[in-house]
């Protein structure tokens, strides 16, 4: 198919059971793409995504993202039964907060390790073996769904903002490398996000206050995210490859 295409291409998103990721598989799904619905822990969660998603020839894949032979096979699970693969979303992230005064060694160690493995490892091993598919595709878009808190810090989430940060250098990397054969790669770095993952800060009693950072005095709804990772694995974007787009209603902005 050309890559210029702008609809029925095949796209793969990851952690899409739920929250961001159900949006950007919505929002594929209704402009008339093919959608593999990854999942990690919850495949009733993910079902229930897939039966929400207008249109035909979608499917679910599975794969823990700390595996890489997992992940390897996910990714060819997927190219296999869309007939190829134009998009990769790398939308599947983890959040574990881990207060450098208030963790122990051994605590501090497990977050790191299992938070750069699902956030910065599982989205390059997806990366590297998507490749071949995109590039048999004739070209297509690789989309990271990053954070602000690869700008702004996490103090207590430190290796989350790590991963983040990591995840924004790496785009940007394969962007130069992909160039060539078409492929671009976009990065977007939502703030708050109305989510089951923000929901125990969101409903908690610093939620005011986390609303009250944008001037919208409100977070972001999933859709508007998905929105952005659309435009971004749009042909129109092509040329805007290795941009980050931040999507946090202006609660932080950098230079």
């Amino acid at each position: 198919m050309d890559p210029q295409t702008p609809t029925s291409r095949a796209v793969l998103v990851t952690g899409a059971s739920r929250g961001i990721g159900r949006a950007i598989a919505l929002a594929f799904a209704a402009q008339g793409d093919r959608v593999a619905v990854h999942w990690g822990g919850s495949r009733e969660r993910a079902e229930q995504v897939l039966a929400e998603l207008p249109g035909d020839g979608h499917v679910l894949v599975q794969a823990d993202l700390t595996d890489p032979i997992a992940v390897g096979r996910m990714v060819d699970e997927a190219a296999e039964a869309l007939g190829g693969l134009h998009v990769l979303v790398n939308n599947a992230g983890v959040f574990t907060a881990h207060p450098p005064l208030q963790t122990n060694y051994d605590e501090w160690q497990a977050a790191w390790q299992h938070t750069l493995a699902v956030n910065l490892v599982g989205p390059a091993n997806a990366t590297f073996r998507a490749l071949p598919h995109l590039i048999a595709a004739g070209g297509g878009a690789v989309v990271n769904v990053s954070s602000r808190g690869a700008f702004r810090g996490e103090p207590n989430n430190p290796a989350y903002g790590a991963s983040k940060a990591g995840l924004n250098a790496f785009g940007q990397s394969m962007a130069l490398a992909l160039a060539p054969h078409g492929i671009s790669v976009g990065t977007v770095a939502p703030g708050f996000v109305q989510t089951e993952m923000a929901r125990e800060v969101l409903d908690g009693p610093g939620g005011d206050a986390v609303r009250a950072q944008s001037p919208y005095g409100r977070v972001a709804d999933p859709a508007e995210v998905a929105s952005a990772v659309l435009w971004l694995a749009s042909p129109g974007a092509r040329f805007s490859t290795g941009t980050i787009i931040d999507v946090n209603g202006a609660s932080y902005l950098r230079s």
